[in-house]
């Protein structure tokens, strides 16, 4: 008699459990950062913005109005 009993119930459980496995790897590349890292890249964003728009010249707040 073959040895090499397959009980079909943990088979298909593997299985689920590795289709689980490979779409976590999946959202982790495609979604992979961590909350303080988003916070770090918009915050330096939210800075060079700053800084940016504080080297605009002729914004429209600074240029005076004139009647003509």
């Amino acid at each position: 008699m073959n040895d090499n009993v397959v009980n079909f119930n943990k088979a298909r459980k593997a299985k689920a459990r590795h289709k689980k496995v490979i779409k976590a790897a999946e959202n982790r590349v495609k979604f992979g950062r961590k909350k303080s890292e988003k916070e770090k890249t918009a915050e330096l964003t939210r800075k060079l913005q700053k800084k940016l728009d504080g080297h605009k010249l002729g914004s429209q707040k600074d240029t005076p109005k004139t009647d003509d």
